[in-house]
């Protein structure tokens, strides 16, 4: 699993800057450890604007907790993945004063696509994104 390391290359070289779509892609034990490891580093890089939701898993949900779900917002579009069952789910949402005006559902690789080109964009507007995306490649 490559996501941790893969998971963003350079901010400054555009083409480089890119998230591991097969890691995503995979399914059972390997997509439980991708997205695992896509949301600590979007919490530690955008706490403010990521949100992750965990589960307990097994009987009464006392297992290991686990992401079932991650949001994003970067500008005015929130990105989400839903982990169901086995298989990843992902969404755009855009927005226009605080309101959700147009939902969109997305396989995992055109989310993958579509999130890639978001972050790169948000990295070129504003230095802290620069600054926080920049943690998430060192």
């Amino acid at each position: 699993m490559h996501l941790a390391a893969g998971m963003l290359a350079t901010m400054q070289d555009g083409p480089d800057f890119d998230l591991d779509a097969a890691a995503l892609r995979s399914d059972g034990g390997e997509l439980t450890l991708s997205i695992e490891v896509l949301a600590g580093k979007l919490e530690q890089a955008l706490p403010s604007r990521t949100k992750v939701l965990r589960r307990g898993g097994g009987v009464l949900g006392r297992g290991p907790k686990r992401v079932c779900a991650l949001t994003v917002l970067l500008d005015t579009t929130t990105y989400s993945l839903e982990v169901e069952g086995d298989r990843l789910q992902g969404s755009r949402q855009k927005q226009v004063g605080g309101i959700a005006i147009k939902r969109e559902r997305l396989d995992p690789a055109t989310w993958i696509g579509e999130f890639t080109e978001a972050l790169r964009a948000e990295a070129k507007r504003s230095s802290e994104a620069q600054a926080a995306l920049s943690e998430l490649i060192g």
